[in-house]
C-alpha cells in the first residue's frame, strides 16, 4: 500500500518523526506539494495524508486509487465532502488535539490589545522608562477585561476552552451557535453581535459562514469592540475590516488566520497597527502537534482494522 504525505512540513518542520507511518506501507514524505504535481504525486496513493492540499471533485475522480484521506487539521474545508462520498474514500481529521493551545492564542491577542506588553517593553527598552519623571507611564490605555462581555461564535471545544479562560478573567460570556444548545446565555447572531465587547470566532468555514464578518455585521457591533480570528480567515471581509477600524467602529483585531495565506507584502492589513496578526500558529504548540501524530495513526490504523474513526461525513 502506497502512503503519500502531500504537505508534512507545518505539522513536523523536524521535531517529531513520520517513522510510525512505515509499520503501514510504502511511504513518501515531501514537506510540500505545488499544485503542478499533487497528481503526480498521488496518482498510485491509497492512502494520503495531508493539511491544507485541496480534493476537489476533478482531483478525486483522477484518483482511483484512492481510498484514505486523512487530514492533519481539525477543519476539513479543502476537501470535497460529496465527491468523497460518491468515491467511496474515507476522509478522517483530527479533532480536539489543541483546543486549550488554540484558546491560549485567543487570550494572547486579547491581552495584546488591552494591555499592550509589546508596546510598552520596546519602550523601555528603547530607553522612555529612564527619562520619565513618574514611576509609571502608558502609551495606550491599559483595558480590563474584567466585566466586560465575550461573544463566542461557535461552541465547539476550542469555544468550551475560550468560555473558561473568559470566565476565569471575570468576563460575561454570551454563545452564538448554529446548534440549538440549551443554555441560557446562547443567543442569536444578531444580539451577540449588538452586546459584546470582544467577539472571538471559533466557526467552521462552510457556504453561510463564509464573510460573516462584514460591513453589515459590523455595523451591528458596539463601538469599540475588539475582534479575535482564531478559525478561518474567510470567516471575514477583509476590506470591511479595515474600513471599520479606519472609521473607530472597531478597536483592535487580533488574527491568526488571513483569506491569503501567506499575504501579500503590500496587504493592508500589514500596515494598520490596530492589527496584531501572528502566522496561523495558534495551533503550533510541539504538544498539540504530537497529538497529531497520535490521532492520526490511530485514525489510520483503526481505518486499516476496518473500524473508522473521526471519518469527516
Amino acid at each position: 500500500m502506497k502512503i503519500v504525505v502531500l504537505d508534512g512540513y507545518t505539522e513536523n518542520p523536524g521535531d517529531l518523526s513520520w517513522e510510525w507511518l512505515k509499520k503501514y506501507g510504502e511511504v513518501e514524505i515531501y514537506d510540500r506539494t505545488p499544485e503542478e504535481l499533487v497528481y503526480e504525486r498521488s496518482k498510485d496513493a491509497e492512502v494520503i495524508i495531508t493539511n491544507k492540499v485541496p480534493f476537489n471533485r476533478e482531483r478525486v475522480e483522477r484518483l482511483p486509487k484512492l481510498k484514505y484521506i486523512g487530514i492533519t487539521a481539525a477543519g476539513y474545508n479543502i476537501i470535497d465532502i460529496e465527491a468523497v462520498k460518491e468515491k467511496n474514500i474515507i476522509v478522517t481529521n483530527t479533532p480536539n488535539y489543541g483546543s486549550k493551545v488554540v484558546a491560549q492564542m485567543v487570550f494572547a491577542h486579547l491581552l495584546e490589545i488591552t494591555n499592550n506588553v509589546g508596546l510598552h517593553s520596546k519602550s523601555v527598552k528603547d530607553g522612555e522608562w529612564s527619562e520619565k519623571l513618574d514611576f509609571c507611564y502608558w502609551k495606550k490605555p491599559i483595558i480590563s477585561l474584567e466585566g466586560k462581555t465575550i461573544g463566542i461564535l461557535g461552541y465547539g471545544n476550542i469555544g468550551k476552552e475560550v468560555e473558561k479562560i473568559a470566565l476565569a478573567f471575570g468576563m460575561k460570556i454570551l454563545i452564538y451557535d448554529r446548534k440549538n444548545l440549551n443554555i441560557d446565555n446562547q443567543v442569536t447572531l444578531e444580539e451577540i453581535l449588538k452586546r459584546s465587547d470582544v467577539i472571538s470566532l471559533h466557526l467552521p468555514l462552510t457556504e453561510e459562514t463564509y464573510r460573516l464578518i462584514n460591513k453589515e455585521t459590523i455595523e451591528k457591533m458596539k463601538k469599540d469592540v475588539i475582534l479575535i480570528n482564531t478559525s478561518r480567515g474567510p470567516l471575514v471581509d477583509e476590506t470591511d475590516l479595515l474600513e471599520a477600524i479606519k472609521s473607530g467602529k472597531i478597536y483592535g483585531v487580533g488574527l491568526d488566520v488571513l483569506r491569503n495565506e501567506p499575504p501579500q507584502k503590500d496587504s493592508e492589513l500589514l500596515k494598520n497597527d490596530r492589527i496584531n496578526i501572528t502566522p496561523h500558529i495558534a495551533w503550533a504548540a510541539i504538544e498539540a502537534r504530537q497529538n497529531i501524530m497520535k490521532i492520526a495513526e490511530e485514525n489510520l490504523k483503526n481505518y486499516l482494522n476496518g473500524k473508522v474513526i473521526n471519518n469527516i461525513y
